[in-house]
């Protein structure tokens, strides 16, 4: 499941990608528009910037903007990075151990066709889809 951390981080780049024409964007306008407390997102950020998704300026004129064009980034990479793991089970996630039943676990292979699947599907969708969607308003869910 895609918790808010991964929800809001899509709706934070989205808005950045919305929004970019070279110039930093503060996140305390991002916040208000968005609807999401400056403290979350603040909580949010370091992820996306250590992943080279964002960069940062402090200072007046300083804010937050994107490193690449919307169509280099796909929502797989978003929620990657601020979800963490996305396997769908303990013994898929990256780094982990194999389970002592794997070789005759018969659901092993329904969990690796799941994450596979949601993998694909996440991989073919860029905020550059999500910017050009039709809407007539400015709030993401």
């Amino acid at each position: 499941m895609i918790s808010t951390k991964g929800r809001y981080s899509l709706r934070i780049l989205i808005y950045l990608a919305k929004h970019r024409n070279g110039s930093y964007i503060p996140m305390k306008d991002v916040a208000k528009r968005q609807g999401i407390s400056l403290k979350y997102i603040e909580r949010l950020l370091p992820a996306l910037k250590e992943g080279g998704l964002i960069e940062s300026l402090h200072g007046k004129g300083g804010g937050y903007k994107l490193t690449r064009e919307p169509d280099q980034y796909t929502l797989w990479e978003i929620l990657r990075l601020s979800e963490g793991n996305l396997a769908p089970v303990e013994c898929l996630k990256e780094g982990s151990e194999q389970c002592d039943r794997a070789a005759v676990c018969p659901t092993l292979s329904v969990w690796a066709g799941y994450y596979r699947v949601t993998q694909e599907y996440f991989s073919g969708i860029t905020l550059e889809d999500l910017i050009k969607s039709k809407t007539d308003y400015d709030y993401i869910i």
